[in-house]
């Protein structure tokens, strides 16, 4: 899966959210993308930008692939975006982290190679 959201280390600085309440948010929020062919468009552009940045040795490159990032998020809906900001809370090396991971992955079948 590529990477939606930073891995930095802020979810040990903040309080651990509701897991299973975010488990079901997510699972929510990935269906209703799943189910709208222009919302998985998105996604799979939100993907293609991911690994661009995640290549990108150009920190203005990176900076300008993360804006568009940033946009393409936006237009997945507000309830993508909490869910994208509430994922760094959490450890992506914990099992929650991984059954999350899993979840949105699930998305990640739609997009072309």
């Amino acid at each position: 899966m590529a990477r939606l959201f930073s891995t930095a280390p802020l979810y040990a600085q903040r309080q651990q959210p509701d897991v299973a309440k975010l488990k079901e948010d997510a699972r929510k929020v990935i269906g209703a993308i799943s189910d709208d062919r222009a919302k998985r468009q998105i996604y799979c552009q939100i993907l293609d930008l991911s690994e661009q940045a995640d290549q990108e040795n150009n920190s203005e490159k990176r900076m300008d692939l993360s804006q568009k990032i940033d946009l393409l998020q936006k237009k997945l809906g507000p309830d993508f975006v909490a869910l994208v900001h509430a994922l760094e809370n959490i450890d992506p090396e914990s099992s929650d982290g991984h059954e999350l991971a899993s979840i949105i992955g699930s998305l990640d079948q739609s997009c072309p190679d």
